[in-house]
């Protein structure tokens, strides 16, 4: 009973302390916050999970969240390991936000081995495999100012249309501007 009751405190306490947060989440009995920018290479989703003993026996501390899907495995393990190790040392207290603290403050230790080359590798991949057929994707019209509008709604009727015959050549003006030709003066002769 008494492990409820510090997880009640400590669940108020965290909302409290948290509220307006964007890096902050909580979920049933996990609360997740995010380190580093989003969208960075370095940065990385860190949960704490209670158990029904908490805080008498570890939470459970992963970054298995699909956010995390950049991180190398070995820099995945590397960070819940020193987390843990860190959070042994608070067995019996709350620790939920000491754990997030310290995390926070250590961000660039825990991610010293994390490269970006590997974060564009998995991008690259995933951009490939999603996508998207030609078929599919919309081509864009070009922006046309009110001027514009306003001329080709001129020329067309009311259905969007050019009217009937509107690129035919006008033979008589045609000749009128090309002459007559020397070619054709001889075969008129000739005939």
């Amino acid at each position: 009973m008494a492990c409820k009751e510090s997880q009640e405190e400590e669940k108020e306490v965290l909302l409290s302390i948290y509220d307006g947060d964007e890096c902050f989440k909580q979920t049933e009995n996990a609360y997740q916050y995010r380190m580093g920018p989003e969208g960075h290479y370095k940065s990385f989703l860190l949960e704490i999970r209670w158990g029904d003993n908490y805080p008498e026996e570890l939470p459970d501390i992963n970054l298995d969240a699909f956010f995390n899907n950049h991180l190398q495995s070995a820099v995945r393990s590397s960070v819940v390991e020193r987390i843990k190790a860190e959070a042994e040392q608070w067995l019996g207290s709350a620790m939920t936000y000491t754990l997030f603290e310290w995390a926070k403050e250590n961000v660039e230790d825990l991610m010293s081995e994390q490269t970006e080359k590997t974060a564009q590798v998995k991008e690259d991949r995933k951009n490939t495999s999603e996508s998207v057929p030609a078929s599919k994707t919309k081509e864009r019209k070009e922006a046309l100012t009110k001027a514009q509008k306003r001329k080709l709604a001129n020329r067309t009727d009311y259905k969007g249309e050019m009217p009937r015959g509107w690129d035919w050549v006008d033979i008589v003006k045609h000749l009128s501007k090309t002459g007559y030709s020397k070619h054709q003066e001889n075969t008129d002769k000739t005939s």
